[in-house]
Order: structure tokens, then sequence, then C-alpha cells
């Protein structure tokens, strides 16, 4: 019987032991997340990386434990590893069952999630930390703030597609114009292109120059007539000579 006793002390004595080994692991990874958050100007990623190393090491013998999964997903966020960090989040609020506790979860996550620009995510996760928690003044003011974001994406958005269309109709209304001098300039060029039609002449003009043509052509003949009376002449001279 005693033997059995002090086998069951040993045994216990071991696990205490490894569980102040573990949390040894937790209580440095807690001061170097502590140190870590002090200087509030820059962000300390090494003494933030030291933390998660030393979460690790306690989650290898520990690995179900949420509060140090937590710890560790708080870690990564402060390192800027938001995807790292939203997926640990996730995963522990839907194991936590203490309302405050998963509302603490749900809004980390958020929070992950809005730094990775994925504004609609981060509303649900903040609604979500809301229904397990919903005086918590810092969820409110959060979701507030990603819904803003969301507003101010959609203006943006909508003003970029009004400028589209403004842009695609002064482009037609600009085509269009040039389409329409396209063609004049077109039609200018057949019309140059093709026998002009001569400018009619008034029935009193077409006479005068008619009148004109018949002068001519009587004076010339009466020129010729003379000519030949004159030679006729010169030849009865010289042939009674």
């Amino acid at each position: 019987m005693k033997k059995v006793v002090l086998l069951a002390l040993l045994v216990t004595l071991q696990l205490l032991a490894l569980g102040q080994n573990e949390r040894k692991y937790v209580r440095k990874g807690n001061f170097y997340y502590l140190m870590g958050i002090r200087d509030t100007t820059q962000i300390d990623s090494v003494r933030f990386g030291k933390a998660e190393m030393e979460y690790r090491k306690a989650l290898e013998k520990k690995p179900n434990d949420l509060q140090w999964n937590f710890n560790l997903a708080d870690a990564l966020y402060k390192q800027m590893k938001f995807k790292e960090a939203a997926s640990s989040f996730e995963e522990i609020a839907k194991q936590k069952e203490e309302p405050v506790e998963k509302a603490r979860a749900y809004h980390n996550l958020g929070n992950s999630l809005l730094m990775q620009q994925q504004i609609d995510e981060s509303i649900e996760a903040y609604k979500k930390a809301l229904r397990q928690n919903p005086g918590d003044l810092d969820t409110k003011y959060n979701l507030a703030y990603a819904q803003m974001l969301k507003q101010q994406q959609q203006q943006q958005q909508q003003n970029q597609d009004q400028n589209k269309d403004q842009n695609q109709d002064q482009n037609k209304d600009q085509n269009k114009d040039q389409n329409q001098d396209r063609n004049q300039d077109q039609n200018k060029q057949n019309q140059d292109n093709q026998p002009q039609p001569q400018n009619k002449i008034s029935k009193e003009i077409a006479e005068q120059l008619l009148q004109a043509l018949q002068n001519d052509e009587r004076n010339v003949q009466d020129k010729v007539k003379k000519e030949k009376a004159q030679q006729a002449r010169q030849a009865k001279v010289e042939k009674d000579w």
C-alpha cells in the first residue's frame, strides 16, 4: 500500500513539475509581450517574436490550452502576422464558451481582418462579438469605424463608376463628332472629284453671244470678198498691159 501511495505521489510531483515547466514558458512569453507593448512609438517585433517562441514551447506540452493559444495569437497580431492571427482567433472564438471571452476572441478576429482590408468580414466579426457582449464599447467603436470605412469605399467606388461613365460618354460624343467631321470631309472630297455643273446663262446673254459670233463671221466674209475683188482687178490690169 505504501508503495502504491509513493508511486502516486511521484506521478503527481512529475505532473506538477511538467506543469511548472509549461507555465515557465508562458511566464517568459508574458514577460516579453509586456516588454514589447511598453514602447508605444514603434512595434517591438523582437520581443513579440520571443513571446511567440515561448508560447509555442508551452503549447507543445499543452496544445489545447485556449488561453495560451490566445496569447500566441496576440503575439502574432503584434508582429503584423494578421492572417495567422485571424485564423487562431477564429478557432478560439468557436471553442470558447464563456460569452466575454468569446467576445474578446471575435473582437481580435475583427481587428485582424480589418488590418487585411477585409472590411465586410471584420464587420461580421465585431457583430458576433457584440452578440456575446453587447456593452463592449471598444467593439462598438471598432464596428462603427469599419462601417465608416465601408461607406467611404462604396462612395469611392461610386465616384469611380460615375467618372467612368462620364469618360465613356465624352469619348462617345467625341467619336461622334469625329465621325461627323470625317463624313463631311469625305462628302466634300467626293463633291470635288465629281464634274461640276456649268453655270447656266440667261437667254438674253446667250442671244448676245450668238449675235456677236454672227457679226464676226459676217465681217470675216466681207473681208474675204473684198480681198478677192481686189485680186481680180489687179489681174485684169496686168492683162491689159
